[in-house]
C-alpha cells in the first residue's frame, strides 16, 4: 500500500558534536535533532536524528536521518523507525535512500516493512510517502 502525506519541521536543534580526531573537509559536518508533524494518510509526529555534510550557502551536500515515527498510516496506529538520505548539488536530489527499519513496528504497525520517499515542491511543501506492507 502507499500512504501519502505532508510534513512540517516543528523544531531543528543543532547539537555541539565534533568528531575526534577532527578531520577537516571541504564541507562542514553537523548533527541536529528534529521534530516533525505529519498530515494526510501519514499522520503523527517523529523525533529525528539528523546528520549532514552540507554548505548552506550553495545548497550542496548529503544528509542521513533516522526517524522514530508515532502516529498512523491509513488509520493504522503505532510507531516505527525509518531511515533516509539524499545528496543535492543545489537544484536536485540524487542518491536517495529510504527504508522502514525491520522489526521496529508497534501496535497496528507491528510487522511493517517497506520503503518510501520525500520530495520538496517548488512552494516549499514537504511531501512523504510510504510503500509498505504489514506482515
Amino acid at each position: 500500500m502507499r500512504a501519502n502525506g505532508t510534513f512540517t519541521v516543528k523544531a531543528f536543534v543543532p547539537a555541539e558534536l565534533t568528531p575526534e580526531p577532527a578531520v577537516p573537509t571541504g564541507l562542514p559536518v553537523g548533527v541536529a535533532t528534529m521534530e516533525k508533524h505529519f498530515e494526510g494518510e501519514v499522520a503523527g509526529r517523529s523525533a529525528t536524528l539528523f546528520t549532514a555534510a552540507f554548505d548552506q550557502a550553495v545548497g550542496v551536500g548529503t544528509y542521513v536521518a533516522m526517524e522514530s515515527f508515532e502516529g498512523s498510516l491509513h488509520g493504522r496506529s503505532g510507531a516505527f523507525n525509518f531511515v533516509h538520505s539524499a545528496t543535492t548539488t543545489g537544484t536536485d536530489r540524487t542518491a536517495e535512500f529510504f527504508t522502514v527499519v525491520p522489526a521496529s513496528g508497534t501496535g497496528d504497525l507491528t510487522g511493517i516493512t517497506g520503503a518510501g520517499g520525500i520530495a520538496v515542491d517548488a512552494d516549499g511543501t514537504h511531501r512523504i510517502w510510504f510503500d509498505y506492507e504489514i506482515g
